[in-house]
Order: structure tokens, then sequence, then C-alpha cells
């Protein structure tokens, strides 16, 4: 390449940078369009058409981007700054552009339909370390500046709820269309679409959940506890429990619940030669799917039950970014947020209830009916916006005392 090339084209991509604002701020004035289980399916199975699915992503991708990257930019100046954070803010900007590029295509043509997913793996690719990057922003912000009042917390907290939400969305557009339309079909499971599978075996994910979390309970405790596993379909007693969804976040879900549940049990009974079951109860009603998972790990204060899912108190240990053998998201504490992203994700929810002595359960919420099954996506407009100037309040309830008061103060002032 010239030089005369290469000036040209610094300088066409300063000039894209400096327009990006723009582009952020036009985008953004748009909500994105949430796609339900079933419009997943359907347009991957009976109209796939790639023409279709190109003119859909090149706008929706931008407005998905632009709606979270204002949000970016709300963020106190002393995390926005931090290196992690602004590496972030890179990816996205670049991630933007590269989709902006396709706005004036022509989608009749092949080789911009095959430039697209070139382009859209690289994206994909780009932001495979966003999770833990943006980790490493959060902890790089409370070691410098320390523990900061509940308000920032809160704002942090709304924001990473938003934003993680925001790339689980992000990644299931731009892995549907590369898995359909330049993907490879899997032998083992011909009713899957795109990550999606039709008849997703809810049992058979939760049994391949527990063994690899035995296995890894096992390399650090030598010992793991026993599954006891049963199920119910109140729609019929003998059909196995199946329904549509993406097997990769259930997957997420139970692996993360197995984990923490063996590690509790294990802490809670090392006295004992015998360590007590897990059990996992599956039930399909007529709306609900329903996956209780019962440990004896000796629980936790109901005070601090939100705080698990927390991105602001993990007490795990530091991580190193970029460890080549650490398991994925090992350090960070955010196993049980980002599980119940994923569960929220299509209309769900992870709740826990604990018994401080004796033990906990956690309990996974999904939609069983695919017209149910829609994506939940934050949208930037005037009420997010509040979320992010909130105030410090006096509290309108009373607030306990640490210390009992002294009643004989009170008598000899009399």
């Amino acid at each position: 390449m010239t030089r005369k090339m290469k000036i040209v084209q610094s300088l066409v991509k300063a000039a894209a940078l400096a327009n990006v604002s723009k582009q952020i701020d036009h985008f953004s004035k748009f909500s994105p369009s949430p796609l339900s289980m079933k419009q997943f399916l359907d347009f991957g199975s009976t109209n796939a058409c790639e023409r279709t699915s190109f003119v859909f992503l090149r706008q929706e991708l931008p407005v998905r981007f632009s709606n979270i990257m204002k949000e970016i930019s709300l963020l106190p100046d002393r995390l926005l700054t931090t290196p992690s954070v602004q590496l972030v803010q890179t990816w996205y900007i670049q991630s933007l552009l590269e989709t902006l590029e396709f706005l004036d295509r022509n989608p009749d043509e092949q080789r911009v339909l095959e430039a697209f997913v070139e382009v859209l793996e690289a994206i994909r690719n780009r932001h495979n370390d966003v999770v833990p990057t943006m980790a490493q922003g959060v902890i790089e912000y409370k070691d410098a500046f320390g523990q900061q009042d509940p308000v920032t917390d809160h704002n942090i907290q709304y924001f990473l709820d938003r934003f993680y939400t925001s790339r689980i969305s992000i990644r299931m557009l731009i892995n549907q269309h590369i898995l359909v339309f330049n993907g490879s079909t899997n032998p083992s499971h011909p009713n899957t679409i795109g990550c999606i599978d039709s008849m997703c075996d809810v049992t058979e994910v939760a049994r391949d959940a527990y063994e690899s979390a035995k296995l890894l309970c096992e390399q650090f405790y030598l010992g793991a506890p026993e599954l006891e596993l049963k199920q119910i379909n109140a729609n019929n007693s003998r059909a196995p429990i199946q329904i549509s969804y993406i097997p990769s976040h259930l997957y997420h879900m139970l692996f993360e619940l197995f984990k923490n549940a063996m590690r509790a049990t294990i802490e809670n009974h090392e006295s004992s030669r015998t360590l007590p079951p897990i059990k996992v109860m599956v039930a399909l009603g007529g709306e609900d799917l329903s996956i209780k998972m019962r440990d004896r790990g000796g629980g936790v204060p109901f005070r601090k039950t939100e705080r698990l899912f927390s991105y602001m108190y993990s007490t795990a240990p530091r991580p190193s970014i970029g460890h080549e053998h650490r398991p994925p998201l090992a350090g960070f504490g955010y196993g049980l947020p980002l599980s119940r992203l994923y569960a929220r994700y299509f209309q769900g929810d992870i709740q826990l209830y604990s018994m401080e002595g004796y033990g906990t359960d956690a309990v996974i919420h999904l939609k069983a009916l695919l017209t149910d099954s829609v994506e939940r996506l934050p949208v930037f407009n005037k009420t997010a916006l509040r979320h992010y100037k909130l105030n410090l309040e006096a509290d309108d309830w009373c607030v306990p005392s640490k210390e009992p008061l002294d009643l004989a103060v009170y008598r000899s002032a009399k």
C-alpha cells in the first residue's frame, strides 16, 4: 500500500470517528425491535431469506449498539476513563462503524451478503472478552477510588444489567444470522435452528451441567454431592420435558447454580462422611417451565441474598485478565448476575430462597410458550436517563441503629 493511500485511509477513518457521535444520536432515537422465539424459529426454518435478514440487521444492529452506547457515556467519569472501559468503548465504536458501511449496499448482490457475514464474525470475535474487560474496568475503578456511595453503586448496577443484556441480544442476532446462512447443520440435534433448539431437552441439559460442575468440584474438593433429579410434565405425564430454547443459555444458568450449590454443600459438611444430594425438580405447566435446585449448603443471611446478584460486592479472588487456563469469568463474581440476565432475556427469571443454617432453593423460571418468549431489551429514553441522575436522598423509612438505645440515658434526663 502506497503512502498516499495510507494517508487517505487515515483521513477517512478520522472523519468517520468525528461522525460517529452524530450516528449514535441518530440511531439511539429508535427503539430496538424485540423478537419472539417464534419469530426466530419461523424465520430460520420456513422463511430463511439471507437478504431479508441482512436488511433487518443492518438497521437493527446500529440501533442496539447506539442505544447502549448512549448509556456508556453516562457512567461516572472516573469509571469511564479506566483503560478497560475505554477499550470496550473503542470496540463498540469500531463495530458500529463497520455495520454502518452496509446501509447503502445492494442486498441483491451475493458478494455484499458474504462480506456482511465476514464483518459479523469479526464483530463477534472482537466482543468475545467484553464481559471480563468491563468487569476489569469496575475493579480498576474500585481500586482507584474505593467503595462508592449507594447511588453510584446503584447506577453502575443498573448500567451493567442493561449493558450485558444488550450484549446477549446483539450476539443472539449475529449468531442466528451466521449459523442459519453460513453454518453447518448438527446431525445430533436436527431440530436446531441457529443456536435455538426447538425441542430442547431440559433434563438432558441439566444432567450435562451437573456433570461439568461435578468434574470441576472433584478437581478442587476431591468429591461432589450426588444429583437427585425429578420431573413433572403437567401437560403429558409420559412425555419428556422439551421447550424451544437456547441450550447454551440454559446450560450457563444451571452450571453456575450447580457450582454454587456444590461448593456450599461441601464447605458446610467438611466434618461429615456423607454429602447430602442436590435435589432438582423440573416442572412444565401451561405457561411456565420451572427448575428448582435445592441444596443443604447452610444458606446465606436474608440481608445478603440480593447482594449475590450485585457486580459491586464480589468477594471472589481477583482474576488475571488474559490467563489462558482460567475458567470463564472466574473470580469476577459475575456468574449469578449474568445467569439471571440470561433467564430474563426471554422474560424468565432466577430467584433465590435461602434459609440460613440449612440451605438454598434456587428457581429458574422460563416461558414455556413460543409467543411469550420475547426479547427483553434495554431502550435509551428519558426514564433510563433519570436512573443515572438519581440523588442521594434521606430515607423515608427509619434506619435501624446498629447499637440498641440506652434507655437509662432518657430516664436520667427527665
